[in-house]
């Protein structure tokens, strides 16, 4: 394959692990070009701190689809205010909570169950399973996210 090849696969291999469209990380791109530091570690950073991801991390949904849906329905709100943009950027000390009217629902239990079983909330955030509480005590760094991406890769593709 040309290296083209391999930076295209690169980025779509990102995409669509946190369910974006082709606009979408672009934007989150050109931020992530924008801020100061390493711009793969800052894309990384970006697309962990986006609000359907954060809800997926605490173990409040089995999925990034998931976890769009229960934002999009009104079930999440972050620091005492209903969120209904899954693109929403959670910022430090944000305080991401699942609605009284929603908290005993089965799907958000199956979930919490499967996320207990297996332990994957990330050191970054904190929660509290009973209350269907969870805050992000520091913004992720790449060392925090497990997945095996190559996002210099795609910093050099975006970079043509």
């Amino acid at each position: 394959m040309s290296d083209y090849a391999i930076q295209l696969r690169e980025k779509q291999k990102i995409k669509r692990s946190y369910s974006l469209l082709e606009k979408q990380f672009g934007l989150i791109f050109e931020d992530a070009n924008r801020m100061k530091g390493v711009t793969g570690n800052n894309l990384i950073s970006l697309l962990e701190r986006r609000l359907d991801n954060v809800v997926f991390r605490m173990g409040f949904a089995s999925s990034r689809v998931q976890a769009r849906q229960f934002i999009q329905h009104r079930h999440i709100t972050v620091n005492g205010t209903i969120v209904d943009v899954p693109s929403y950027r959670v910022k430090e000390g944000a305080v991401i909570e699942v609605r009284d009217k929603y908290k005993a629902n089965a799907m958000m239990e199956d979930a919490i169950k499967l996320s207990k079983a297996i332990d994957t909330v990330p050191e970054w955030v904190e929660v509290d399973f009973e209350k269907r509480i969870g805050k992000v005590s520091r913004i992720p760094d790449r060392k925090d996210v497990t997945a095996n991406f190559n996002e210099q890769l795609v910093v050099e593709l975006y970079s043509k």
